[in-house]
């Protein structure tokens, strides 16, 4: 930089350097890009069911085969307890918000790479890419919710109170989903293996997560331990709030709750730190 003072010229140096640490996060940019949030996730919808058979269709067959399956190796042959629940709405319950962490969870994760002409040619906060995947499960998630409504009729199942809860725990299946997904997309636009691992990851989670059995099976002094696991807290609290004879899922809650507000943060900084560098990496 050149400064003309009077007869003197005086040259000052400007050295231009990255942000060290912790980069702050923008979210009332993100807001301000509301309306482009919002066509987005319009558009991976229309886009996933464009040129199909039968449609939205989908979010009601991919779940209620694998209760099928579930129920007749892990309830009729394995005989897995379900807590004195009919096994197939027990195992229904929890794969809905499982469909939903694992669908948004692959979506995020590959969003800026399959966003990548829309990246290299206009600015705006990339945050949005994800988030937009994210929420585009949900839709899925509200049409195969009836189907467990129809189920709850079928089996007498009457919940209680505690379904007031119930958005709380959608909400805390999208954050995980979110949080993971956050760390994952932008790894994914610097190192492309990212995408061959998730397939495994998302298998092994599963197994991981009391989808297919009851956490009562987990031994009292390891709870605490397995709700590292954020989506057992999130199962365990849709079958306590919607078919109320499951205990209330306490510690395990509470521990998978301060894991994913520890991981979204994270993911939050990291991404916000790599989002300089997305449109040359991708």
């Amino acid at each position: 930089m050149i400064a003309t003072s009077g007869m003197e010229t005086v040259e000052h140096e400007v050295l231009i350097q990255p942000p060290a640490g912790w980069v702050p996060v923008n979210l009332h940019e993100v807001w301000e890009y509301r309306e482009l949030l919002y066509f987005l996730t319009w558009r991976d919808i229309k886009v996933r069911y464009k040129q199909t058979m039968i449609g939205a269709a989908w979010a009601i067959i991919q779940p209620f085969c694998m209760m099928v399956v579930f129920s007749l190796f892990f309830g009729h042959l394995a005989k897995i307890p379900s807590d004195g629940i009919p096994y197939p709405i027990f195992v229904y319950c929890a794969l809905l918000p499982w469909q939903l962490f694992a669908h948004a969870l692959g979506e995020s994760s590959n969003s800026l790479v399959a966003n990548e002409r829309l990246i290299t040619k206009v600015y705006f906060p990339r945050l949005v890419i994800p988030i937009a995947a994210v929420c585009g499960g949900l839709v899925d998630f509200a049409i195969s919710f009836v189907v467990l409504l129809g189920l709850m009729a079928y089996y007498g199942v009457v919940p209680g109170v505690a379904i007031v809860t119930l958005p709380l725990f959608v909400v805390l299946a999208v954050l995980t989903a979110l949080a993971v997904g956050l760390w994952l997309s932008a790894l994914n636009v610097q190192y492309r293996d990212v995408r061959y691992t998730l397939g495994f990851l998302t298998q092994f989670w599963l197994f991981a997560t009391p989808v297919a059995y009851p956490s009562s099976l987990v031994p009292e002094p390891w709870r605490p331990l397995y709700g590292l696991n954020p989506m057992a807290g999130v199962v365990e609290g849709f079958r306590w709030a919607l078919l109320g004879k499951t205990e209330s899922p306490g510690i395990l809650l509470g521990v998978s709750t301060a894991v994913v507000l520890l991981v979204l943060i994270g993911g939050l900084h990291y991404f916000t730190r790599m989002e300089e560098a997305f449109a040359d990496l991708v």
